[in-house]
């Protein structure tokens, strides 16, 4: 069983950055993909970056191409989201997830594929 715990979440204004972090409580070394995803007011919660477990492969959504940036620290098992440029449009709760894979396999962009969610950081951004 993995717990993730995000964290970083908060209120910044249009233009703005925030990083959110996801910690794993799985064993070091474990070979999970991770992946973000958000759920905005009255949405459905939709992919918005994934990382592979040796970070080799990186996927954004088309809306955060270029303001995003996915990481992972693998000796914490941690990944990060570096949220810059910030529009009020990405106002969300940010779930990070997290999927055992093989090598040389990308994150998965589907939800249904991910095995482990965390609870949700919200993210507001003003204009």
């Amino acid at each position: 069983q993995v717990q993730l715990v995000e964290s970083g979440g908060g209120s910044v204004q249009a233009g703005g950055s925030l990083r959110l972090s996801c910690a794993a409580s799985a064993r070091p070394g474990s070979s999970y993909a991770m992946g973000w995803f958000r759920q905005a007011p009255g949405k459905e919660r939709e992919f918005v970056a994934g990382i592979s477990r040796y970070g080799e492969y990186t996927d954004y959504a088309d809306s955060v191409k270029g303001r995003f940036t996915i990481s992972r620290e693998n000796a914490k098992i941690t990944a990060y989201l570096q949220m810059n440029s910030l529009k009020p449009e990405d106002t969300a709760v940010y779930y990070c997830a997290a999927v055992f894979t093989g090598p040389f396999e990308p994150a998965p962009l589907e939800q249904r594929s991910y095995n482990y969610w965390g609870q949700g950081t919200q993210v507001t951004v003003s204009s």
